[in-house]
């Protein structure tokens, strides 16, 4: 296989993920996607199940970001016959919706760079001797 053939098989793997201003790490792509399958399910514990998550983990990463950022991004209820029901709250779809623009737009950004950086490989220039 030639050098050539080894650089077109490059696949990029990349996350987005927000910190603190102190660089604590705030939430990236997994938290975005518990918010998301919370906003889905309508539970915690349907979004953990679906998403392979442990309940008690979730639930204390999720207080953390709470805590990190001042404010609430869930609404909670307990169960009863129908059983307990998580929603976000107006600042929980915010960010939701915030993070589906970064995360769209970093998308189209790191395709293109990618596909730059791979055919920067694959057709080198000529370097100067």
């Amino acid at each position: 296989m030639s050098i050539n053939q080894h650089f077109r098989n490059l696949g990029l793997n990349y996350k987005v993920w927000l910190s603190t201003h102190d660089g604590a790490n705030l939430m990236g792509d997994g938290k975005w996607k518990i918010l998301k399958a919370i906003e889905k399910h309508g539970s915690l514990k349907a979004a953990t199940s679906a998403l392979g998550l442990t309940y008690r983990r979730t639930w204390g990463d999720l207080q953390k970001i709470e805590e990190q950022l001042g404010l609430s991004l869930l609404e909670t209820s307990r169960g009863g016959s129908e059983g307990g029901k998580t929603r976000l709250t107006k600042e929980g779809r915010m960010i939701v919706r915030a993070f589906d623009e970064l995360h769209a737009k970093a998308d189209v950004f790191m395709e293109g760079a990618f596909e730059e950086f791979r055919r920067s490989l694959i057709e080198p220039r000529s370097e100067p001797d």
